[in-house]
């Protein structure tokens, strides 16, 4: 996993870290179980203040992505975690208020849209 951080995007950097991480491990990219980087170490990569990775990992912690271990580090939660479900069902409804929206400026009617989600489940099921 790479950290990139942006002095000039406007979002604290503790979020950029904390968002980063989490969308890494909602794609899998960092599996259950896994440790992230040391807050020392990840400090050190991206030459910030150790505080600010230690936000980061407390804010991920709180959200239920991660556990703290002292001492040992932290590591990614089971995707069973209920924390982990809850934003992926924030995500989907995100998803779909976007679709609905869209369908709205576009003049789709209700079934339109829903023939079209039923349309995308088929061919994401076929893969």
């Amino acid at each position: 996993m790479r950290v990139i951080i942006s002095n000039t995007s406007g979002i604290p950097i503790y979020e950029q870290i904390k968002e980063q991480i989490k969308s890494a491990i909602l794609t899998g990219e960092i599996a259950e179980g896994e440790s992230l980087p040391s807050l020392r170490q990840l400090s050190k990569d991206l030459r910030i203040s150790v505080l600010t990775v230690t936000r980061a990992y407390n804010e991920l912690e709180e959200e239920g992505f991660v556990t703290n271990v002292q001492g040992k580090g932290s590591y990614v939660m089971p995707k069973s975690s209920e924390m982990i479900r809850e934003q992926l069902l924030r995500e989907i409804e995100e998803g779909l208020e976007k679709a609905i929206k869209g369908a709205k400026k576009a003049d789709i009617t209700n079934e339109e849209l829903i023939h079209m989600m039923y349309l995308l489940l088929e061919v994401e099921q076929g893969d």
